[in-house]
């Protein structure tokens, strides 16, 4: 089986990106200040770009920016100077949709690749032809992309082919919603999306109506896709926190992992999808690849969005010869919780609260204050970085 398969992850931020790549993302796409389709991001300045590639390369991992709004008149002032910035900064690539930035970046012979973004709404080896002939070498299909579509994509066209994989879906085609800028003059094709498809809306009979889709999870589909050609696969969330990203990617990087080397089980799948459904606030669910989607896809009568306190601690240092482990608290947890460790490098363990020190070392029964500094005992070596969460699934059953 191929072995050149890349795992994707958003970065919000610096931290998030390092983040990513240390929980086993090949690669990470980001948001400059400038042209990019997130504008209540953060997003990364010049130097911060730099200072993701210098990291990222001493890794061998990859950075990729956006570079992904639908360009009016006015947009079209510095593109040239913000393109040669990134190639000075040494980026792998840029993912557009506007032929004006991936003509641009031919132009001036960049010495990064031009991916075309899923804007564009890739359904079709045509548009892909079309893409090819102007330098680029990726083409980010559309979330609609049926099994059909992406296996006839990849025959007739030879290009890299990137396919979400987890995450946010459009009520929409990909690209193409004007529902924010028809309700709030917000347009989402520049980076102001306001997210109508999340709204609850009052019917006449007083229930509550919405056009909601379920986010997207492919993990069921992961081997199929690899032998059909996809070469990246892609999670959704540059906004998302450090918790949702290490999980998620960490899942995603077993799950690869395990179907390359031909050992990945359906008590396996199960688990997985049991973590990665608790993960977030949404159902999610394969949508287009397999079917088109029925109303079991889609939120029509409200829903639910309660978000979990599950993440507990981040690992901060561990000392070999005593087992204390010194954690920064998320949420609340206390003497008597079960819990578990997860990380890049470690199986998941599962630990019962005995003890809890403050930064001090005195007994306390509860550490109630986020990032208040906590130490426990633990007796498997744990390493910075490493996750601590409340323990819900076993295997795949609700305790």
């Amino acid at each position: 089986m191929k072995s050149n398969v890349e795992l994707l992850a958003p970065a919000g931020d610096l931290e998030r990106l390092k983040m990513a790549y240390l929980y086993g993302a090949d690669a990470c796409y980001i948001g400059g200040r400038e042209f990019s389709l997130r504008a209540n991001a953060k997003n990364f300045s010049i130097e911060e770009i730099k200072e993701a590639c210098e990291f990222a390369h001493k890794l061998n991992k990859k950075v990729y920016v956006t570079v992904n709004i639908v360009f009016h008149n006015a947009n079209l002032e510095g593109l040239e100077e913000y393109l040669k910035k990134l190639d000075d900064c040494g980026i792998d690539a840029i993912i557009a949709s506007d032929v004006i930035a991936l003509t641009t970046a031919k132009k001036l012979g960049v010495k990064f690749e031009t991916h075309l973004s899923t804007q564009a709404s890739t359904l079709n080896y045509g548009q892909g032809l079309y893409y090819k002939d102007l330098g680029v070498t990726r083409l980010v299909l559309a979330r609609e992309a049926s099994k059909e579509d992406i296996k006839r994509i990849k025959e007739e066209t030879n290009l890299e082919l990137e396919c979400f994989i987890h995450g946010a879906m459009c009520t929409s085609i990909s690209g193409k919603c004007i529902l924010s800028n028809y309700c709030t003059n917000r347009d989402s094709n520049r980076g102001g999306c306001a997210q109508i498809c999340r709204w609850i809306f009052d019917m006449e009979n007083n229930h509550p109506y919405s056009i909601t889709p379920k986010d997207l999870n492919m993990v069921p589909f992961i081997k199929e896709m690899i032998d059909i050609g996809v070469n990246s696969f892609k999670v959704e969330g540059r906004m998302r926190s450090i918790y949702y990203i290490a999980t998620v990617i960490n899942v995603y990087r077993r799950i690869i992992d395990k179907v390359l080397s031909n050992t990945l089980t359906d008590s396996d799948c199960k688990y997985y999808l049991d973590i990665l459904n608790r993960c977030a606030n949404r159902d999610s669910t394969p949508q287009f690849f397999d079917k088109l989607p029925t109303k079991e896809e889609q939120y029509f009568l409200g829903r639910d969005e309660v978000s979990n306190q599950d993440f507990l601690g981040l690992v901060l240092d561990y000392d070999e010869d005593t087992h204390i482990v010194t954690i920064e608290e998320r949420n609340y947890f206390k003497t008597g919780d079960v819990v578990e460790f997860f990380g890049p490098n470690l199986e998941t363990y599962t630990y019962e609260v005995n003890k809890i020190y403050d930064e001090n070392d005195e007994i306390i029964d509860v550490a109630r204050h986020p990032r208040m500094i906590v130490k426990m005992k633990v007796d498997i070596k744990l390493q910075k970085y490493d996750m601590m969460r409340l323990k819900v699934f076993d295997k795949g059953n609700y305790l």
